[in-house]
């Protein structure tokens, strides 16, 4: 009987067209890398179905981040809004304020330049009143003289 080596030795892949060699059967290389790799392929089934998973998982999680960081833009503009009309109504609190100390300081020159002019006028009003009379009792005199 013949042994295995010797048996397994005729169906050798037989090697590209040419010179005469030993009798072989063709070699089918599509059939001996399928029966190869089927069970090493098999075996990512696994891998492929769990990487499936970690991407919708990250696509679950990225959609999230998403509604997330737009919920957090929402509250920002909401907060930014009532910030600056907060921020707008201090200024014109300010500015109101301001607008009034110089009103105020403006008054108190007013009233100091008054209170000197109706010192002025306490001080010289006498001696116009006195003018005045004499003026008046000198026309009056001469108005009398006349016929």
């Amino acid at each position: 009987m013949a042994s295995l080596r010797s048996i397994l030795k005729r169906f050798r892949p037989a090697g590209a067209p040419g010179a005469a060699a030993a009798r072989a059967v063709p070699a089918d290389r599509v059939a001996e890398r399928s029966a190869e790799l089927e069970p090493l392929l098999a075996l990512l089934d696994d891998v492929e179905a769990a990487a499936a998973r970690i991407r919708a998982d990250a696509d679950d999680y990225a959609a999230r981040c998403r509604r997330d960081a737009a919920e957090e833009v929402t509250a920002i503009a909401v907060r930014a809004k009532l910030d600056a009309a907060a921020a707008r109504a201090d200024a014109e609190a300010r500015a109101r304020s301001e607008t009034e100390a110089e009103l105020a300081e403006v008054v108190r020159g007013g009233d100091v330049a008054l209170d000197a002019l109706r010192a002025r006028v306490a001080e010289r009003m006498p001696g116009h009143v006195d003018h005045v009379i004499a003026e008046v009792t000198a026309m009056v005199a001469e108005l009398a003289e006349r016929p």
